[in-house]
């Protein structure tokens, strides 16, 4: 555990063409080596085509997706007595946010197609869908959390 304090949360500046904060994590999570600029492109047209696919607001279909693939719980390993144990414990929204989100789009990453925005706009539809490898991702947490449910007595 750390002994430092508790690090500080950032404040978030929502999105410059949707304002919304959860795009711009998004964004943040696309984004390597600094390259935002090519992380709002990816972003931006994956959204455009979800709108044109779905014939529905982008935001609210992403919003829906994210909310299909947060976690309830997830399974954290504790030491006892020189055995370790897979312990449930409940993720807070903020962490099951990251977690849907940093799952999406590692999905969408190891998916085969030609461009990351066709990957990224499937992998969105898919998890609206309750669909796609994010979802089975959540279920195999949620699967590891129902078969150590003994342990839960554990938490300390």
């Amino acid at each position: 555990m750390a002994r430092r304090r508790a690090a500080k949360k950032k404040v978030l500046l929502p999105d410059p063409v949707y304002q919304n904060h959860l795009i711009e994590m998004i964004t943040n999570h696309l984004m390597r080596k600094g390259k935002k600029p090519l992380a709002y492109r990816i972003c931006y047209s994956s959204m455009k085509e979800v709108g044109e696919i779905t014939q529905k607001d982008p935001v609210s279909v992403v919003e829906q997706a994210i909310r299909n693939v947060t976690p309830l719980v997830e399974v954290k390993a504790k030491r006892r007595g020189g055995a370790t144990y897979q312990v449930p414990v409940p993720v807070s929204p903020e962490r099951g946010t990251a977690l849907a989100i940093r799952w999406i789009i590692s999905s969408c990453r190891n998916r085969s197609g030609r461009t990351m925005i066709s990957k990224l706009t499937n992998e969105f539809l898919d998890a609206s869908k309750n669909m796609g490898n994010a979802i089975r991702k959540k279920d195999e947490v949620n699967r590891m959390a129902e078969a150590n449910k003994a342990f839960a007595t554990s938490r300390f």
